[in-house]
């Protein structure tokens, strides 16, 4: 039995998957005591070394940081439109017009958050593109492209959801066509367009529920794993990036 336990906990324990979550073992030897030190994010924030060719701007044009500048810039104006907007239907769309002629600044702060999540959109989808032109997406760095393939996913959601708020006829019919499309999808379509809308028509139900799916549920899994995400390319160990040859020998002759 205590064989094949032993087995089992190898074979899961050596996978790919289990070491893409977990880069080193139990800290009972001097290596992987090391390991817990350098990997761990308040102890050791700054990966252990880097790869002089992500340091140059022109090997990512700096789209993940585009990304979460824009994030951040979606959330202090989310917060500010929160006080002004009302989630009701016959009070949303007269809301988001007040915004627009009475309130002071409130045209700037409504687009500044619309082409900030428009731009989000743009830049994360460049990015992961880049990830996987660049090859940064291989081992062991597959759980953390994963994540940034459900970051992307979020940030749809995202953008679909607060597509209602408004509550004008582009968004109305939008969504309703939306939420139509997904109940075509196999097995769980119906149910996940009555989960959307909170019955069969696009509503006071549906609208409180995108309202609450954009302002809080999906932010907080975006803050958690855009958190996950860079604390795990600051232990991967920055962009990831191979040294040319000319690179290589220029530091090994520095190091000589």
């Amino acid at each position: 039995m205590q064989s094949t336990l032993d087995r089992t906990t190898n074979f899961i324990t050596r996978s790919r998957v289990w070491r893409s979550f977990f880069r080193h073992g139990l800290p009972d030897n001097p290596m992987d005591r090391s390991l817990v030190m350098t990997t761990n994010l308040f102890l050791h924030l700054h990966p252990v070394k880097v790869s002089r060719r992500s340091l140059r701007w022109t090997y990512s044009f700096g789209l993940g940081i585009i990304s979460a500048i824009l994030f951040l810039t979606l959330t202090v104006t989310g917060v500010l439109l929160v006080f002004y907007y009302v989630p009701a239907t016959n009070l949303a769309y007269t809301t988001m017009k007040d915004l627009q002629t009475t309130i002071p600044l409130g045209q700037l702060v409504r687009n500044m958050h619309r082409w900030s999540a428009h731009l989000m959109v743009l830049a994360v989808i460049l990015h992961l593109v880049r990830v996987f032109y660049t090859g940064a997406y291989k081992p062991p760095r597959e759980f953390n492209w994963l994540v940034g393939v459900v970051l992307l996913l979020l940030t749809l959601g995202a953008s679909f959801t607060g597509y209602l708020l408004p509550w004008d006829q582009l968004s109305f019919w939008a969504i309703t066509v939306g939420t139509n499309i997904a109940g075509y999808a196999p097995v769980l379509g119906d149910t996940a367009r009555v989960i959307l809308l909170g019955g069969t028509d696009v509503g006071q139900n549906a609208l409180i529920r995108f309202y609450g799916l954009h302002i809080i549920v999906i932010p907080l899994a975006l803050i958690l794993l855009i958190s996950l995400h860079l604390w795990r390319v600051r232990k991967d160990g920055g962009l990831a990036a191979q040294e040319r040859v000319e690179e290589r020998l220029e530091i090994a002759a520095i190091r000589e």
